[in-house]
């Protein structure tokens, strides 16, 4: 058994619970990044850099989560970033070098669609990074994360996971849609069938990087709304958590 297995998948909302409560969160994060920002209170100081990462399996639901986690800010004062297979150009380079210009600075809030965790995932179970360089990589991810925090950042780490049977009725869906059948790719279809190296993936890239400083937090996505919600308020504790860690009083 591990931590996928340990995941409640039947945990959901109503539509009004979810109303309620995703009010209620945008209405504080929204207070909260202005506060980070200098916007408001005492402008003369920086709140620390947030980085939200979202990770998942396909079709988990990580842009309707992004939608509703940005929704009340203004696009201004948050930079969404998503991150595809390496180009040629960025081959070239260390492996981390693509994702230096998407972190915030202080005062600055990025959300990343799918990250450096890629290294441990995709590349490791189709072959894109060899065994010794996947395995190495842990360490480095982990030293890489130990660097930013010392610096200041806040990290969130969500992954949004959901059933093999969920999946396939996501994908089924998208297909017969034809303005979301732009969503699945044949590559899409070619990862199902690697499912099982992927939850073994996944299991060790948890193991191997939830640290004190930069813990993943797995979401139940089976309800869609259920995972927006909790998304958020995750992300809103550890702005909280980060706010007292550098002195600042939480509102």
């Amino acid at each position: 058994m591990g931590a996928l297995d340990d995941l409640d998948l039947s945990l959901k909302l109503s539509r009004e619970e979810e109303a309620e409560r995703l009010e209620a969160a945008q209405n504080r994060l929204l207070e909260l990044r202005l506060l980070l920002g200098g916007l408001i209170g005492d402008e003369e100081r920086l709140g620390p850099p947030l980085c939200v990462l979202l990770e998942g399996w396909d079709a988990s639901g990580k842009g309707g989560a992004i939608k509703r986690l940005v929704a009340s800010l203004d696009p201004r004062h948050v930079r969404v970033k998503q991150f595809a297979a390496p180009t040629r150009d960025e081959k070239r380079h260390h492996w981390l070098w693509r994702f230096w210009p998407a972190l915030p600075g202080w005062g600055g809030m990025a959300v990343l669609d799918r990250s450096w965790y890629g290294r441990v995932l995709v590349e490791r179970v189709e072959g894109f990074a060899d065994e010794a360089a996947w395995q190495r990589a842990y360490e480095e991810i982990r030293d890489f994360e130990r660097m930013l925090h010392a610096e200041g950042m806040v990290l969130v780490k969500l992954w949004l996971h959901i059933s093999d049977a969920e999946q396939l009725d996501r994908f089924e869906k998208r297909a017969a849609d034809p303005l979301k059948a732009w969503k699945l790719t044949d590559d899409d279809w070619r990862n199902r069938e690697k499912r099982p190296q992927y939850e073994q993936a996944i299991e060790d890239m948890v193991v191997e990087t939830s640290t004190g400083f930069a813990p993943w937090t797995l979401v139940e996505a089976e309800s869609k709304r259920y995972a927006r919600v909790k998304v958020i308020e995750t992300v809103i504790a550890a702005v909280e958590d980060g706010m007292r860690r550098h002195g600042m009083t939480v509102p």
